[in-house]
C-alpha cells in the first residue's frame, strides 16, 4: 500500500507519538518520521529505538516539509507550540493533535493557524497508564476510536474539495493504524468525553484520595486489603497529573455539568440505602450491569485502558 504521507512530524514522542511512530511505519502509512522531543536523552532514545529518522528538540525545526504534523504534547502547550511551527509548516499540510479536550485546542490554534493549513484536531480514544518513548507500540490504535474535530469555523475554507480531501486522508491515515473514525463536532466531544473519561477520572482521584486520609485505616492496610474495585481506582488514579490538571481546566464547564448530574444519581442511592429500599438499589445495578455488557459486547474492555497516560506526552 502507498503510504498515505510522505513525511509526518510527531511533536511529542510519549506513549501516543511513540506508539503512532511506530504504527506508520509498521503499516506503510508515511515514507519519513520526524520527531521531537523536549531532552536530548528522550531524543537519543527514540533514535535508538528507530521511532525517527530525526528527532530535534526544537518543533519549529521538526515541521519543515512534513505533509502531516500532529502535537502529542499536553494541552496547555498547545498555544506556545503553534505560535513557534505555524510560520513555518509546508503550504496544504494538515495539523492535528491528540488531546483529550477539543474546544480548548480549537481557542488555542484556530487563530493562530495560516489559511494555507488544514486544520483537524483528534483525538485517539486508546492508551495506557505508562508513559515515555519506550512505552510504544504499534497495535495500541486497534479496534479503537479516534474521533476528529474540525471546527465549524475551519481555518482553510478557499477550497472545500481540498478541505475535504485532507479530512478523508487524515481518517484514512488513523484507519490505517486499525481505528475506527467518528467525526463530531469539538464541543459535543468534549461533553461526551467529560462523563466517559474525565469525571470517572475525577472520581478515581477523589476515592483513592479519602481512602489516604481515613484516619482508621493505615496506607498499609489499604495497600493489603486492595480487592478489584479498589485496585481499578489505583490504576486510573496513577495517571499523569499535569495532564489531568490541564484537562479539568479546559473542560471545566462539561464536566461540571456531568458532576452535577454524578452527584444527584448519587444522591437518589444514598436515600435508597438510608431508607432501606432494595428494589431501587436492584434496578440501578441491574441497568448499570446491562450498560457494562454493552461495553464488552463493543470490544472497548480490553486491557489498554483508554485515558490513562494516554493522549499527551511531556517528553
Amino acid at each position: 500500500m502507498a503510504a498515505i504521507y510522505d513525511t509526518i512530524s510527531i511533536i511529542g514522542m510519549g506513549l501516543i507519538g511513540s506508539s503512532i511512530a511506530l504504527a506508520s511505519k509498521k503499516y506503510g502509512l508515511a515514507n519519513h518520521v520526524i520527531g521531537c522531543a523536549r531532552t536530548e536523552e528522550t531524543c537519543q532514545t527514540a533514535l535508538d529505538l528507530g521511532l525517527a529518522e530525526r528527532m530535534e528538540t526544537d518543533p519549529a525545526k521538526a515541521v519543515e516539509g512534513a505533509d502531516l504534523v500532529i502535537l502529542c504534547t499536553p494541552v496547555g502547550t498547545f498555544k506556545e507550540i503553534g505560535t513557534a511551527i505555524a510560520p513555518l509548516m509546508k503550504p496544504g499540510a494538515t495539523l492535528t493533535d491528540v488531546g483529550s479536550v477539543k474546544q480548548a485546542v480549537v481557542d488555542a490554534l484556530e487563530d493562530i493557524v495560516p489559511a494555507d493549513i488544514h486544520f483537524i484536531p483528534g483525538h485517539p480514544v486508546a492508551g495506557t497508564e505508562q508513559s515515555g518513548p519506550t512505552a510504544g507500540f504499534s497495535s495500541l490504535f486497534k479496534g479503537r476510536w479516534c474521533i476528529l474535530t474540525p471546527p465549524e469555523s475551519n481555518v482553510y475554507q478557499p477550497d472545500i474539495d481540498e478541505a475535504e480531501q485532507a479530512l478523508e486522508k487524515l481518517k484514512s491515515f488513523w484507519m490505517g493504524m486499525g481505528s475506527m473514525v467518528e467525526i463530531m463536532t469539538p464541543t459535543h466531544h468534549d461533553l461526551v468525553l467529560a462523563i466517559t473519561s474525565h469525571v470517572p477520572h475525577l472520581i478515581a482521584y477523589n476515592i483513592v484520595g479519602t481512602a489516604r486520609d481515613l484516619e482508621t485505616v493505615t496506607a498499609s492496610e489499604v495497600i493489603k486489603y486492595s480487592a478489584g474495585g479498589f485496585r481499578d481506582f489505583t490504576r486510573i488514579a496513577s495517571s499523569d497529573p499535569t495532564m489531568w490538571r490541564d484537562i479539568f481546566l479546559t473542560n471545566k464547564d462539561a464536566v461540571l455539568e456531568m458532576l452535577g448530574r454524578f452527584t444527584e444519581d448519587l444522591s437518589a442511592l444514598q436515600r435508597a440505602i438510608r431508607w432501606g429500599d432494595g428494589e431501587s438499589l436492584y434496578d440501578f445495578f441491574a441497568e448499570s450491569r446491562n450498560v457494562r455488557r454493552r461495553v464488552v459486547e463493543a470490544g472497548q474492555d480490553e486491557d489498554t485502558p483508554d485515558f490513562g497516560r494516554a493522549h499527551e506526552d511531556e517528553s
